[in-house]
C-alpha cells in the first residue's frame, strides 16, 4: 500500500540520471525545467523584498549595523496582510493582526532558537491556534520602501514598535562592531548559544528590492534556497522512497540533492514546487554547490 502511494510522488529519472555526480551537477531535459504555471503565478504574487548575499571575510564590518540571524519563518506585512515571502497568506489569528500598524513590516516570526520545525507547523496551519500564536513574536529588522538611510529605518523602527504596544511585536536589535575580529567573535559567541550566525546591513544603505549588495549574512557554513523540480528515486536501501530532490537555482542552473535526509523525509518529501533551504561547503568553478546537505522546507 505505502508503495502505490509514494509511486505518484517519484518521477521516472533513473534512466535519465544513472547516477548522482558527485559535484552534484546535473543538466536536466528542458521540460523538467520550466516552471508550471500554478509556481509562476506564485512566483508573480511575490512581494518585493531585500535578500542577502553571502558575507566575505575580507570586507569591514565597521560601516554595518549587525543583528542575529533568526532562525525563523519572514513574514511581510503590507499594511493590510501578513504574508509568505512566497506571497502567500498566513493564517494569523485576528488579534494578532489588529496589534500590527499600518505601515508596511518585513521580519521573522519566531519561536527562538532551535525551534524552527515548532514554528513552521504553527504558521502553516490554514486554521490558527490561538495558544500557539501566543508563544511566538514577530521580529522586526527594516522597513520596506520607506526612506532614509538603514541606520535611520531602524529608530524608526524602534519608535513605531514602542508605539504599538504590543510583547509580541519587537525590533531586533541592531550593533556596530569595530574590526573583523569583533565580528568573529560575535559570530562564535551566537553559534555556540544556538544561534544560526550573523546579519550585516549597511548602515547608509537606502531601501531597495532584490538581491542586495547593502545586506549579508554570515554563518559558520553558508547556506541558500532552490525550488523542488522533482523526485529522484532511491535505490539501495532508500529503494521505493526519494533518493534525491532535483533542485533549480535561481539562475537556472539544476543539481541534485541527496544527502541530509530523514527516512522519514525520504518516504515524504518535500513536494515538487516547494522551496528547500541546503548547507554546503563551497561552489564548483560553474556555481553549483558542493558537498550539500538538506536543511529545512520553507512555509509558503
Amino acid at each position: 500500500m505505502k508503495m502505490k502511494q509514494l509511486s505518484w510522488r517519484l518521477t521516472p529519472l533513473c534512466v535519465l540520471l544513472g547516477s548522482v555526480w558527485a559535484t552534484g551537477s546535473w543538466a536536466a531535459p528542458a521540460a523538467l525545467a520550466a516552471p508550471a504555471p500554478a509556481l509562476e503565478a506564485n512566483a508573480a504574487a511575490q512581494p518585493a523584498l531585500m535578500h542577502a548575499k553571502l558575507w566575505s571575510l575580507g570586507l569591514d564590518p565597521q560601516p554595518y549595523l549587525v543583528s542575529e540571524k533568526l532562525d525563523g519563518v519572514r513574514a511581510f506585512w503590507d499594511g493590510q496582510r501578513l504574508r509568505f515571502r512566497s506571497g502567500l497568506p498566513i493564517a494569523a489569528p485576528d488579534w494578532f493582526t489588529a496589534g500590527l500598524p499600518k505601515t508596511p513590516l518585513d521580519g521573522e516570526l519566531w519561536l527562538g532558537r532551535g525551534r524552527f520545525d515548532e514554528l513552521s507547523g504553527t504558521v502553516r496551519k490554514k486554521r490558527p491556534v490561538d495558544a500557539e500564536w501566543r508563544q511566538l513574536r514577530y521580529m522586526i529588522f527594516d522597513l520596506p520602501a520607506a526612506t532614509g538611510s538603514f541606520a535611520e529605518r531602524a529608530l524608526r523602527m524602534n519608535t513605531l514598535l514602542t508605539e504599538a504596544k504590543q510583547p509580541w511585536l519587537q525590533a531586533v536589535p541592531q550593533t556596530r562592531l569595530p574590526d573583523p575580529a569583533g565580528l568573529q567573535a560575535l559570530l562564535k559567541q551566537t553559534v555556540n548559544a544556538g544561534g544560526e550566525g550573523l546579519v550585516l546591513h549597511r548602515a547608509n544603505a537606502l531601501w531597495s528590492p532584490g538581491r542586495s549588495d547593502a545586506l549579508f549574512k554570515l554563518k559558520p557554513l553558508p547556506d541558500e534556497e532552490a525550488r523542488v523540480i522533482a523526485h529522484v528515486p532511491g535505490k539501495g536501501r532508500h529503494a521505493g522512497r526519494m533518493g534525491a530532490l532535483l533542485l533549480v537555482l535561481p539562475d537556472g542552473q539544476q543539481f541534485a540533492l541527496g544527502t541530509g535526509f530523514t527516512d522519514a523525509q525520504r518516504a515524504d518529501p518535500p513536494p515538487v514546487g516547494a522551496v528547500v533551504t541546503y548547507r554546503y561547503r563551497d561552489r564548483t568553478p560553474k556555481g553549483l554547490p558542493r558537498f550539500a546537505s538538506f536543511l529545512r522546507v520553507q512555509p509558503q
